[in-house]
């Protein structure tokens, strides 16, 4: 089996990254950190390429792999199929953790901070953003994920959370994995039925964001809110 330390100097990602920092890394040299030691006729550097390829050597289809397409990948086995996972996933939450800190001021950071969640997800997944009187995020709640066309919201189920989180307001949150953001017919039926229950609540409901790779659609931008 080839190792790392067996490579010439420059072909050894760890050496690279000490002696010129991790920027100076290629996509497929930090995989391959994470996929530790490549097969007995590649090189991890090697092995991680080919992952990358099966990907259109784009790492955001690569992040939506799942640990069995992972290891379609020959030298990709299910230990190094999971570490890559893990790898991924850190610099998921990385992410998610760095938006929305301060009072929400509009649609596109809510849309940010929706992509960063969901933008690995293959199927459709429908959240309920509650707030606080300061317009603060108190908690983001995934209410239900569904197939790749659709998903069920249980207003029973959005209110008790609402209660439980002290909410005053809440923003309907969904993603569309087709890319398409148009919302449907059941989006706008759900929405005014939601913004009417809040009522009763003395809540309301601020906007309704649907998010995909390509960008958002804000209800209340449009007006429909």
């Amino acid at each position: 089996m080839t190792t790392i330390k067996h490579w010439a100097l420059d072909d050894r990602p760890r050496e690279k990254l000490i002696l010129k920092g991790i920027d100076s890394l290629s996509d497929a040299e930090l995989l391959a950190i994470l996929i530790g030691s490549g097969t007995r006729k590649k090189s991890a550097v090697e092995v991680a390429k080919s992952l990358l390829a099966s990907a259109d050597n784009r790492l955001s289809t690569l992040c939506k792999y799942t640990l069995h397409e992972l290891m379609q990948t020959k030298g990709i086995g299910k230990v190094r199929a999971i570490t890559l996972m893990a790898g991924m996933e850190l610099g998921r939450r990385r992410e998610k953790t760095s938006v929305l800190k301060n009072q929400i001021q509009s649609s596109a950071e809510v849309a940010r901070y929706l992509q960063s969640r969901f933008k690995d997800r293959l199927t459709e997944v429908f959240a309920v953003a509650y707030l606080n009187r300061a317009n603060k995020l108190n908690h983001l709640e995934v209410i239900s994920e569904g197939g790749l066309t659709g998903t069920v919201a249980d207003p029973r189920v959005i209110f008790k959370k609402a209660l439980q989180y002290n909410a005053v307001s809440l923003i309907l949150c969904h993603n569309h994995p087709s890319g398409n953001l148009k919302p449907s017919r059941a989006d706008e039926e759900l929405t005014i039925k939601l913004r009417e229950a809040a009522r009763f609540f003395d809540m309301q409901v601020l906007d309704h964001v649907i998010v995909s790779d390509e960008g958002y659609f804000s209800f209340a931008d449009e007006g429909l809110i």
